[in-house]
């Protein structure tokens, strides 16, 4: 059986590119030094996020082979392994540990519309090629399957899968995934990806959170993580509505992409932060306009996230 001890914050890393469109491994590096410097617990390459759908074979090597060079061991690295079969996702797990990922996650098969018991036995076949703890990736916006409870458990316990990343948006599987966990000795490590209602994920008995804005302000979420495991309540919930409100940089884009709205804010802020070199995104996914970046930086500002060359001359 192959366990995992990967819990807390991990957020999902996002893939800097150049203007020209290739990967920026420089600025990854420095978002991977962030994030590792921030406290998070672990980091997940090649998820949404990362964009991972628009990358080639070559890009995903390179993106895993750069963060597992950048963490240095400082903290583990899991990576998406995403494809329409579970041979084809195998072919990418190898690339993956051969690079130095510390997990692998992976979605029900895409494209096809499978029945459960298939569902099933994609994960049993990806479990039993797989040299490191696997993650079962429940986002249904993405593969349009939902990930039934029941089946995440009885992989555990029978050690296909060590954990799941829960990103289905449902907040009522998602407790009923916990409870069935807990009833069955917690054979899963369960990390929510709903960023704005963590505090009452963990509450309720989650494992950790997947952040994508964790990106932009990693400290939050690992202050936030640190005040619900305290049982600090009164204090997560002020850092989560914190957190919250800098969300809304999401929200600066109406009309465009999922990808365009949500990883576009994310990118967008972390390059007015100096976080990375460029915005760019993958094509043919656009960067938010001025107008939308105007308002992103608004944003930042009053959640107080500055830039370092704002930061120095605010005074004191």
């Amino acid at each position: 059986m192959r366990h995992s001890t990967i819990r807390g914050v991990v957020p999902p890393v996002v893939t800097p590119f150049h203007p020209d469109g290739t990967v920026d491994t420089v600025s990854l590096a420095r978002v991977v030094d962030h994030l590792a410097d921030a406290g998070c617990d672990a980091l997940f390459a090649l998820g949404s996020t990362g964009e991972v759908a628009y990358l080639d074979r070559a890009q995903r090597a390179l993106v895993v082979r750069t963060a597992v060079e950048a963490a240095a061991g400082r903290v583990p690295v899991l990576a998406g392994a995403i494809d329409m079969t579970a041979g084809r996702v195998l072919e990418q797990v190898a690339e993956a540990v051969a690079a130095g990922a510390d997990g692998i996650v992976a979605t029900a098969p895409i494209y096809a519309r499978n029945d459960a018991a298939e569902i099933e036995a994609h994960f049993r076949a990806i479990g039993a090629g797989c040299p490191v703890p696997l993650f079962a990736y429940d986002i249904p916006v993405r593969v349009h399957t939902k990930l039934d409870h029941t089946m995440l458990v009885r992989l555990g316990l029978d050690g296909v899968i060590a954990g799941v990343k829960d990103s289905s948006g449902d907040d009522v599987g998602l407790r009923r995934l916990v409870a069935a966990n807990a009833a069955a000795g917690s054979p899963l490590t369960v990390l929510t990806g709903h960023e704005v209602v963590v505090d009452a994920m963990m509450l309720l008995g989650a494992d950790g959170v997947v952040p994508g804005l964790g990106n932009v302000d990693p400290h939050g979420y690992v202050r936030l993580l640190a005040h619900a495991q305290a049982g600090r309540w009164e204090e997560a919930r002020a850092e989560q509505d914190r957190l919250a409100a800098l969300f809304e940089i999401v929200f600066q884009s109406p009309g465009r992409s999922g990808d365009a709205a949500g990883v576009g804010a994310f990118k967008a802020a972390m390059h007015h932060l100096g976080l990375i070199d460029s915005a760019t995104m993958a094509p043919p996914v656009q960067a938010p306009d001025q107008a939308a970046v105007a308002q992103i930086v608004a944003i930042l500002d009053a959640t107080g996230l500055r830039s370092p060359a704002a930061a120095a001359t605010r005074p004191a």
